[in-house]
């Protein structure tokens, strides 16, 4: 690659976390767009009590783009077990108190990014304090990202017919510049309504999308998401995320084609979670059908808070057939 490419992804904090892990060890210049709709945890906590932007997703980004010190990286995502910081993470409050002291997120992610020493850029999708918000097809409305993203074991959950923001968000511009000047623009993987929609909601972005020269890539997830994406198919998250980004927008496709572990499956069924089924069409999309995980990265930790993250997409495996993409097109 003579030109160094431009790629921008867009997604929520752990999604990006597993693109940007992988991608950073490339000759790339990276921007991580971050959803700011998380309400949930530490968070939402800090966003409640002290007024400022979720920090949680901000901080997962310049941690998987840091060159620091293994220890200044995990000091960051270090987890309070006890006394009154229980539950909060040290990134998080180092955030927020970064944006108290000097007035804005965007002065602190600056900072932040210098301590770390990270290679990109990490940018809120918006400076707009909002609530994202769902309607069901049975008439429920649902406020909070956090009430949408937990759902209790076999609550029956009606699907979800719209996603808005309220307020209204407006595009953060320094957002708005990194798409309009990308090579490639990464749309996933995340959590299709919390952690995915919740940017194109925001006015202005998904325009600047269809605008941008880059190349548009959708990375599928690996499994459903009981409550958001229950029994979809390839094709039903495709058609959602079409809902708010547009039509033919996306030009590639990335997804999974080897199963995880029955062992680990079995786990998943139990809350009605099932691997993504692909049944798009290949005409109609140029997909790259290769496999983003050889293995299923299991969690050492058992808990129901980390279900998530038992499987994930394999941070090197996803990374290289993006970079596969990106050297036959620059």
């Amino acid at each position: 690659m003579n030109k160094i490419p431009r790629i921008v992804t867009i997604s929520g904090g752990t999604g990006s976390y597993v693109a940007l892990m992988g991608l950073k060890k490339y000759p790339v210049k990276l921007t991580a767009i971050v959803t700011m709709a998380d309400s949930g945890g530490s968070s939402g906590k800090l966003r409640d009590e002290l007024g400022v932007l979720p920090p949680g997703d901000i901080r997962q980004c310049l941690v998987a783009l840091a060159e620091s010190p293994r220890l200044l990286r995990e000091m960051f995502n270090y987890r309070f077990e006890e006394g009154g910081l229980r539950g909060h993470s040290f990134g998080n409050i180092f955030l927020s108190t970064l944006a108290k002291q000097t007035g804005s997120m965007k002065k602190a992610i600056a900072e932040v990014g210098k301590i770390l020493r990270i290679k990109g850029n990490v940018v809120p999708s918006t400076f707009t304090k909002s609530d994202l918000c769902v309607d069901l097809e049975d008439g429920t409305r649902i406020i909070g990202e956090t009430h949408i993203d937990v759902v209790e074991k076999k609550e029956k959950r009606a699907k979800i017919i719209k996603a808005y923001l309220s307020p209204k968000a407006q595009i953060n511009q320094d957002a708005k510049r990194a798409i309009e000047n990308a090579d490639f623009i990464l749309i996933g993987p995340g959590d299709l309504y919390t952690s995915i929609i919740p940017s194109l909601l925001v006015e202005g972005l998904p325009k600047a999308i269809r605008s941008s020269k880059a190349k548009k890539i959708f990375i599928m997830n690996l499994m459903t998401k009981y409550g958001q994406t229950t029994r979809y198919s390839a094709k039903d998250h495709l058609i959602d995320l079409e809902k708010y980004l547009g039509k033919n927008v996306i030009e590639y496709i990335l997804i999974n084609s080897k199963m995880p572990r029955q062992q680990t499956l079995s786990w998943y069924e139990e809350y009605e979670e099932y691997p993504v089924k692909d049944d798009l069409d290949s005409k109609k999309y140029n997909i790259i059908r290769k496999s983003l995980i050889k293995d299923v990265l299991v969690s050492q930790k058992s808990s129901d808070e980390l279900r998530r993250s038992i499987i994930r997409h394999n941070s090197e495996k996803l990374a290289k057939e993006i970079v596969n993409i990106v050297t036959d097109l620059i």
